[in-house]
């Protein structure tokens, strides 16, 4: 809770990394019981667009669409560090096994670590968290999947992080294109620690199925059509997705 009510993003992002060794240790030794707030605390900048409004990013290979895109992911990893975070808190009440918040807290941490790895690259190009406006596509999927632990997993780790597995390999190719081996080497960190999050998301979305005696390619579908706005758009990444033990029947078109 700590880390959601914090607003600072570099604070954000240094105390949920402060957090998984203390789970670890046994520090915190208890999984006690929450009320996450509907929105966590986040800095007043960057202004908060509707996707439809972000502006057009350059290509990587210039500095301003460079700094555009690194702006981009921070951003999507500092939501990401509420969204585990969210996932810990706000399902607590449910039966899940110690390792189900073992899991969460390292992606959560990781989250933070990938912030704050950005973060720093953007200060190293004379910019910082902020500067852009960022949307809040994220959130409201969070928010509309709030009352249902199958539904939040089938939509943030399985669509909203799987599509990151598919579109990091490009952003990876045109910055080592472009010469900046600092910010690849940041993106091939990101798209590692990824594997295993849509991996963790995976499985624990198998667990509840199994526990609930659910199909879960077609209760993945169902849950997609009725929470997910738009179509799962190929190209997929095929041989990451399968890495993280989502089979391509899952999201290929049924007319394959």
């Amino acid at each position: 809770m700590s880390v959601l009510s914090c607003a600072d993003a570099d604070d954000k992002a240094t105390l949920v990394q402060q957090l998984a060794p203390s789970w670890h240790d046994g520090k915190i030794s208890e999984i006690g019981i929450a009320s996450p707030p509907d929105r966590p605390a986040r800095p007043r900048e960057p202004e908060l667009l509707a996707p439809r409004d972000m502006p057009k990013r350059g290509k990587a290979g210039s500095p301003t669409g460079r700094i555009a895109l690194l702006h981009a992911l921070a951003h999507i990893e500092l939501n990401a560090i509420d969204l585990a975070c969210d996932i810990i808190a706000r399902f607590s009440t449910h039966d899940l096994p110690q390792y189900y918040f073992d899991d969460w807290v390292k992606v959560a941490s990781e989250e933070g670590l990938h912030f704050s790895l950005l973060a720093k690259r953007l200060r190293d190009l004379d910019s910082f968290y902020g500067a852009l406006p960022g949307h809040d596509g994220l959130w409201e999927a969070a928010q509309g999947t709030a009352h249902d632990l199958l539904a939040r997993l089938a939509i943030v780790p399985l669509v909203l992080e799987a599509r990151g597995l598919d579109v990091t390999p490009t952003m990876i190719k045109n910055l080592r294109k472009a010469g900046d081996i600092p910010s690849t080497e940041i993106l091939e960190r990101i798209y590692s620690d990824e594997i295993g999050h849509v991996a963790i998301g995976q499985r624990w979305f198998q667990y509840i199925c199994k526990e609930q005696d659910k199909d879960p390619e077609e209760t993945w579908r169902k849950l997609v059509r009725k929470h997910f706005k738009g179509a799962l758009k190929p190209p997929f990444n095929d041989e990451a997705r399968q890495l993280a033990g989502i089979p391509r029947s899952f999201y290929a078109p049924k007319t394959e």
